[in-house]
């Protein structure tokens, strides 16, 4: 390519910030410092790799955004923020990251606004679980689409939309490096002493809706089991609420923040408390057994007990057909349930074996491989964009 590429990653979760650098490091790989540029809209690890973003993507952290009546009025605002930086910047290539809901707003605005940009959703909308009439809608808005999951592309495949899978980088998670006694000797737990891992998620939402549940089930299960350390793990979007409620708990906990603590906290636990979401798999992959909750707002949660199809929330459970993990979901998402969940598993470390060894039995359906889906996603995007520059 003659001229740099001019790359626009737009992503407004942790996770999705997450995908969005390491995107961007995979596309300086295959082109060069000199032969890429970006613009976009991200967070602290999207910024370290040089995107500014106009906005802090904290606030738009929220389950249904857009069924959230408070919400609704900065999501649009926000939502035009990012159009008008696609119009300013003129990029040769969208890539919007996960968040259906903000997303495809975005795709369809570009599409009549910035029209000679490709359109490039990363993670695709789960039709196979709920809404498959977001197949027609993504065949519509995007160019590309790029799944993390090989059952996926079918489905789009069928509508006519260029899909290919690049598999889940949460899959192919890297935790040779992470060091359990690292962990251990900074909290001050023995090797042999029980470690439970708090993981309350990433939204602000989640931390007014999932925490309590989880601050109430760690407080029994202290109370019974004074020797438990406690770890909680604070996504970079959260970080202060959850330094704040967790500097007010009746017994001592350690906060810990950054991918290095996260995975040395990871092998270390004997347990883990995980919100809903990215982290269940990774937890799977670290070989931690795990206790899901999930919280979220009344009327998204009413929409999600009719359209949604699947069992099971947490993606080892779905793929296993099988509650490997406990979920404990809305209403069951209290502190006295997930505490005797968590008791029983903290006291039977055979119990806990078994959960570690169906967990990984899990991962291998899900797709566990050598592939890097950051290179094989930069791939597929550069060869979009070479194609529709010959085109």
């Amino acid at each position: 390519m003659s001229a740099p590429l001019k790359v626009m990653l737009v992503a407004v979760e942790a996770s999705a910030d997450t995908l969005g650098a390491g995107l961007a490091r995979a596309l300086r790989a295959r082109l060069g410092v000199d032969g890429v540029a970006f613009v976009g809209v991200g967070g602290a690890r999207m910024a370290s790799e040089g995107i500014e973003s106009p906005f802090d993507i904290g606030e738009l952290s929220l389950v249904g955004l857009f069924e959230i009546a408070g919400a609704v009025p900065l999501a649009l605002r926000r939502l035009e923020d990012t159009v008008r930086l696609a119009e300013a910047e003129q990029p040769d290539v969208a890539v919007l990251i996960d968040s259906w809901e903000f997303m495809w707003r975005v795709a369809r605005r570009l599409k009549l606004r910035v029209p000679s940009a490709l359109r490039v959703k990363l993670v695709a909308p789960q039709v196979w679980a709920t809404r498959p009439g977001r197949v027609r809608t993504s065949a519509r808005l995007f160019d590309l689409m790029l799944t993390l999951f090989d059952f996926e592309p079918p489905y789009f495949e069928a509508v006519g939309l260029r899909t290919i899978s690049v598999g889940n980088p949460a899959l192919r998670r890297d935790i040779s490096g992470a060091q359990p006694a690292r962990l251990r000797a900074a909290i001050g737990a023995g090797p042999d002493d029980p470690i439970l891992l708090v993981l309350p998620g990433s939204r602000p939402s989640e931390i007014k809706r999932v925490m309590p549940a989880f601050e109430d089930a760690v407080n029994r299960l202290k109370a019974e089991r004074p020797q438990l350390h406690v770890v909680v793990g604070a996504a970079d979007t959260v970080a202060g609420q959850v330094a704040s409620r967790v500097a007010g708990w009746p017994h001592r906990a350690h906060v810990v923040q950054g991918e290095r603590d996260k995975l040395d906290a990871m092998r270390a636990a004997t347990l883990a408390i995980a919100c809903s979401g990215t982290v269940t798999t990774e937890l799977a992959v670290a070989g931690c057994p795990m206790i899901v909750g999930y919280r979220g707002h009344p009327l998204t949660a009413l929409v999600a007990r009719i359209i949604i199809r699947t069992r099971f929330f947490t993606l080892v459970n779905i793929a296993a057909g099988a509650e490997i993990a406990p979920e404990f979901l809305q209403e069951r998402c209290n502190g006295a349930e997930i505490a005797a969940a968590a008791g029983a598993l903290l006291d039977d470390p055979a119990r806990r074996a078994g959960q570690t060894a169906a967990q990984t039995a899990a991962l291998t359906k899900l797709g566990v491989g050598d592939r890097d889906p950051y290179a094989a996603a930069a791939g597929a995007i550069v060869d979009l964009v070479r194609e529709g520059r010959i085109g």
